[in-house]
C-alpha cells in the first residue's frame, strides 16, 4: 500500500505492478508521480511548468539566481 504524498489517499499500487520511471496519478487529487524505486515503492512528485516557474520566482526573490 502506498499513500499519495499530497493527499494521503491510498493509491492501491503494488510494487510488482509498476517499474522505475513509470508515471502514476492519484485518482483523488490528480497529482502525477514518477516511480523512483520499486523496493521499497517510492514516488516523486512531477512538477509542471507552472510549479517550476513559481519555484524559480521564489528562488529569485530569495537571492538565488541559479
Amino acid at each position: 500500500m502506498v499513500l499519495c504524498p499530497e493527499c494521503d489517499t491510498d493509491l492501491d499500487i503494488e510494487a510488482g505492478e509498476v517499474g522505475e520511471g513509470e508515471i502514476v496519478s492519484c485518482p483523488e487529487c490528480g497529482t502525477d508521480f514518477e516511480v523512483v524505486t520499486t523496493d521499497p515503492l517510492e514516488l516523486s512528485k512531477i512538477e509542471g511548468e507552472e510549479e517550476k516557474e513559481e519555484e524559480q520566482e521564489k528562488d529569485n526573490e530569495d537571492g538565488d539566481y541559479s
